[in-house]
């Protein structure tokens, strides 16, 4: 590559490929159709010049920084970004007071282009609050992070909240595909050949992130250039992207996204989603005891009695991670995790002590029967504790007609085994339990125990 390719590679400003490009109008805007196809609300107000706060939810390189310029250049507002990061009570402070001068002396509106808004704190929000309120500001903000978390609901509830999602590989082929052939901007003067599969492999490797992909090409090109012919390869990509990195946050909203998946995928008993999952968020960088201890909480909570091995299995995943670590102890959680898929399910242990919790709040905290409290003291026998007990092991079958519920709450009954795995063995063992309780009751049972 000479000097002269050198200099059309940075456009004689030194500028990034993805910035060049950054489209400067809806025409060139490509994806989000859901928020800007003919007829939506944004799309109509960006035509007719109209503008309003707003929050653009979504993951990295789907638009929302460029979204926001164009809005400010159609509606001839100024346009003001600044980072949340770096931004505070004193930047916010200032900037509304030339705001409210320029509205009063130059009739512009005032966008704050407010990147990755959830690194406010609460207390800086607050401030801001007023001068959205008023129309000071004219607020848009822009997060990663689920903004019902993140994002004050004083607000959030002044925000129009739009979601972009991850643009798909023919969007991104698209935005590749005019990178290339724009002599302007782009990389149209340096005749360089790019196959489809070549820019397909880019795209499938940016994960729905323009910014991405066009950094990719950015790179792929110099390396491209440097060859004859000039062609762009599948090798000069790879090299450029290096392992690609999956888009897993640890502490955002993909950390609960996927690991309800995994759940789910476990409950619905498919084994190659559930492995699908944990590969995800194992080859993210998940820590795998976080996912260990979910799937202790899954072994008793979807599974229960159906498989008493369940819990077994998961706590020796657990304990397995512990041993070893990660990269070994991603076959542990494999197991766990296609056991739990393929076994047989049941809710009724949770469901048994949601009720049980719902009668706690409803009854309060009730005493223990005197029959089953202990009676270590002669004082405590003298007023009945333990009176009437009767031990289980000393009657046929071990089994006793005595309650062990207080007394405002008799005869209720919490846990229902299902008739999957081997709760349908409990429920017969319970079924023949209550039998023998009744006969015991019964005036017959009553006499031959006291024959007995």
């Amino acid at each position: 590559m000479d000097l002269f390719d050198a200099a059309e590679m940075e456009n004689a400003s030194g500028r990034p490929l993805a910035d060049r490009m950054r489209p400067r109008a809806l025409e060139e805007f490509y994806g989000q159709n859901a928020i800007l196809g003919e007829g939506k609300i944004l799309r109509k107000s960006i035509q007719q010049g109209r503008v309003f706060s707003m929050l653009f939810w979504g993951p990295p390189g789907t638009g929302k920084s460029t979204l926001a310029k164009i809005i400010a250049t159609k509606c001839r507002c100024r346009f003001v970004p600044m980072s949340a990061v770096s931004a505070g009570v004193k930047e916010i402070k200032e900037l509304a007071k030339e705001a409210r001068d320029n509205r009063k002396y130059a009739n512009t509106a005032t966008i704050l282009f407010l990147d990755e808004i959830h690194r406010f704190s609460r207390s800086q929000q607050d401030y801001l609050l007023p001068h959205v309120e008023d129309g000071t500001l004219t607020l848009i903000g822009a997060t990663t992070e689920n903004p019902s978390f993140e994002i004050n609901s004083a607000l959030l509830s002044r925000l129009r909240v739009f979601i972009l999602e991850p643009l798909t590989d023919e969007e991104i082929e698209a935005i590749l595909q005019r990178a290339v052939s724009d002599a302007t901007r782009g990389l149209g003067k340096l005749a360089l050949t790019c196959p489809n599969d070549v820019l397909g492999l880019i795209s499938h490797l940016s994960h729905g992130d323009a910014r991405c992909a066009l950094n990719i090409l950015e790179l792929a090109s110099r390396e491209a250039l440097a060859g004859t012919p000039r062609m762009m390869t599948r090798d000069h990509i790879l090299e450029a992207a290096q392992k690609t990195s999956l888009i897993y946050d640890k502490k955002g909203e993909q950390h609960y996204n996927l690991i309800s998946a995994l759940h789910k995928s476990l409950r619905d008993s498919d084994p190659d989603a559930g492995l699908y999952w944990l590969g995800r968020m194992l080859e993210g960088g998940e820590d795998p005891l976080f996912i260990a201890r979910r799937l202790v909480r899954f072994a008793s909570e979807d599974v229960g009695l159906a498989s008493p091995k369940a819990l077994e299995q998961a706590v020796a995943g657990y304990q397995a991670c512990q041993f070893v670590g990660m990269p070994e102890c991603s076959l542990a959680l494999a197991q766990v995790v296609v056991f739990l898929a393929t076994a047989p399910k049941s809710n009724a242990l949770e469901k048994g002590y949601i009720l049980v919790k719902e009668e706690i709040e409803r009854s309060g905290h009730l005493p223990a029967p005197l029959h089953l409290r202990n009676a270590p003291t002669k004082l405590m026998k003298d007023v009945g504790y333990g009176e009437g007990y009767q031990y289980a092991h000393d009657l046929p079958d071990a089994v006793v007609a005595q309650e062990h519920l207080p007394e405002p709450i008799l005869g209720k009954r919490f846990y229902e085994p299902t008739d999957r795995g081997f709760e349908q063995t409990i429920k017969e063992r319970m079924e023949v339990i209550r039998r023998k309780k009744e006969e015991l009751i019964s005036p017959k049972g009553k006499q031959r125990r006291e024959v007995d």
